[in-house]
């Protein structure tokens, strides 16, 4: 099955067979995408390139995604260049030709007006100003003289301000009633946001500037890295989980003596076969995981506000880092797979999230979440849940530990035990409902011979 991206360089290549020279868009990479970077070209300006080769890459908020050439070509002009950073969907990024079309017309095609967003100049639209002119100009009367010098525009009034002003401002939490426009009759523009200092009367407003801070110089005191799309989009999504999903936390040991003895039986005999194809830990909680999710399905559901949706299948989201931060990519119908299919599949999609070439499909969806810092030597966690599933597993470190024995001589022993912490969303599992499956989860790591039932 073709993958998104050579569907999408496809349609773009059809278009530009039926024009000639023409634009080439930022495609949709995801049915949710509304805006994208580019992380960079792989080709350069009249360089010519065949069918299969990789254009360029697309940074999305979860990924960075390969765009495949279909046809051969030239890609003629490049719009938006490396590192741009909330470009539209459908805005014009390149323009592509083929062999024998006069490339010198490309800058003129590139030109032309379009609909792109690439940080485009916002004093540019006339559509608006003839209503701020009646507002700003009169001097005569005194209602509107008095309106100018407002610091402050009046309950209701309409703010003029370009797209790119509107976002900073939003994403900083500045009124933009408070600013004086700088721009084409009195339009708030990009700087003046950036200008703007919060009165200095109250000392409250003082954490803002050390919270969005707006060095010009270098400093050798800090570094200041830029956001990436995927970045972003985690803490958006985790600052609403934590704020708008009632969380509540359940802990439990679990003895491992007996899942470190059949990994150890397992994974003698697997070595002889294939050394990669060695089972971890993780590949028997996946498993535990999707069988406790079929014996108790309220823990596999997802709130949508005027419903709950109880999913039939476990398809598990495991939380992978990567440099650019957490994603989880999902391994379908964990219950319906044995052990070593799990391993394999689990291997090859952290793969893939490290490198940033998850496709869409990979990552989004999911009924229930793992994430294990057990490698880490973490022995306890709590993890925030991932909206709309209703729970996630925070997996901690085996650890030898101390336990009484009375049928030992000494009255104790020392068994390898995981804690583990389950988050639930109360709205959907009750404190009961999860304790059924965390019991359900325990039961099945303390005995994994019943896996092969």
């Amino acid at each position: 099955m073709a993958s998104l991206a050579r569907i999408l360089s496809r349609q773009f290549h059809a278009s530009a067979r039926r024009h000639a020279l023409s634009k080439f868009s930022m495609p949709a990479m995801s049915p949710t995408m509304t805006e994208g970077g580019i992380a960079s070209w792989k080709k350069k300006e009249g360089e010519s390139y065949a069918t299969g080769d990789v254009l360029l890459e697309i940074e999305t908020d979860k990924a960075t995604i390969d765009v495949e050439a279909q046809d051969d070509g030239i890609l003629a002009k490049i719009i938006a260049p490396d590192g741009a950073k909330g470009v539209r969907v459908g805005s014009p990024i390149a323009i592509l030709a083929e062999e024998g079309d006069d490339l010198s017309q490309a800058e003129k095609l590139a030109a032309e007006p379009t609909a792109e967003k690439p940080r485009p100049p916002p004093e540019k639209k006339p559509e608006e100003p003839p209503k701020p002119k009646e507002e700003a100009k009169p001097e005569p009367t005194k209602a509107p003289v008095k309106e100018e010098a407002k610091p402050e525009l009046a309950e209701g009034a309409r703010i003029f301000a370009s797209p790119i002003a509107k976002k900073i401002a939003l994403e900083r939490g500045i009124p933009l009633a408070k600013i004086k426009g700088s721009g084409p009759e009195g339009r708030i523009i990009r700087e003046d946001v950036e200008k703007y200092q919060p009165p200095a009367a109250a000392p409250a407003p003082a954490p803002p500037p050390a919270a969005f801070p707006a060095p010009s110089v270098p400093s050798a005191d800090y570094i200041d890295i830029p956001i990436s799309n995927m970045r972003r989009t985690i803490g958006t999504r985790l600052t609403q989980s934590k704020q708008e999903v009632p969380h509540y936390y359940l802990t439990v040991d679990i003895n491992m003596d007996k899942v470190l003895k059949l990994r150890e039986v397992f994974n003698r005999s697997l070595g002889e076969k294939d050394k990669s194809a060695k089972l971890s830990v993780n590949d028997f909680i996946l498993k535990a995981s999707a069988l406790a999710l079929a014996d108790v399905p309220e823990a596999n559901s997802a709130w949508l506000g005027e419903n709950v949706r109880q999913y039939k299948k476990a398809d598990i989201s495991v939380a992978v880092a990567t440099p650019s931060g957490l994603i989880t990519p999902i391994i379908k119908d964990v219950g319906a797979k044995g052990l070593a299919t799990i391993s394999a599949e689990g291997k090859a999609l952290a793969k893939k999230a490290r490198d940033g070439k998850l496709q869409p499909q990979e990552y989004q969806g999911g009924t229930f979440t793992v994430s294990n810092l057990g490698m880490f030597g973490i022995s306890h966690f709590t993890a925030i849940i991932n909206p709309p599933q209703s729970c996630i597993l925070a997996v901690g470190a085996t650890t030898p530990t101390l336990v009484p024995a009375p049928e030992e001589e000494r009255g104790y022993k020392v068994v390898n035990v995981m804690k583990v912490t389950l988050s639930s969303d109360h709205r959907t599992v009750d404190g009961a409902v999860g304790s059924r499956w965390i019991a359900a989860f325990k039961g099945y790591l303390e005995n994994p011979l019943t896996f092969m039932l």
